[in-house]
């Protein structure tokens, strides 16, 4: 059974960084899109980044562009995630998601797309 498992939440103030992992088991991890969304309290999940399949693109949301670095070690099956000059709107539940296509290369990684998901890790920033 495929798991997804995040790791790296936590509080933190304004400006400081954190790096979110997410290990993948019983998944032919280097076949596979990864990426990240989040949610905040009383808001729709919403798209952070991905990377394709062979780690050769990547993809952000307006938002976070310029402070977030997504980035893949296929021998490790773990996707990564950091996150710089944190702001508090950037609080949030992260989710780690896989895919559902294997080797998928698009630009477009819609919620509804992917097949795999992580239970989330918290990320708090206060002001």
């Amino acid at each position: 059974q495929v798991q997804l498992v995040e790791s790296g939440g936590g509080l933190v103030q304004a400006g400081a960084s954190l790096r979110l992992s997410c290990a993948a088991s019983d998944l032919t991890f280097r076949r596979y899109a990864m990426g990240w969304f989040r949610q905040a309290p009383g808001k729709e999940r919403e798209f952070v980044a991905h990377i394709t399949w062979s780690g050769g693109s990547t993809y952000y949301a307006d938002a976070v562009k310029g402070r977030f670095t997504i980035s893949r070690d296929n021998s490790k099956s773990t996707a990564y995630l950091q996150m710089n000059s944190l702001k508090p709107e950037d609080t949030a539940v992260y989710y780690c998601a896989a895919h559902r296509r294997a080797y998928y290369s698009s630009s477009v990684f819609d919620v509804d797309d992917m097949g795999y998901w992580g239970k989330g890790t918290l990320v708090t920033v206060s002001s």
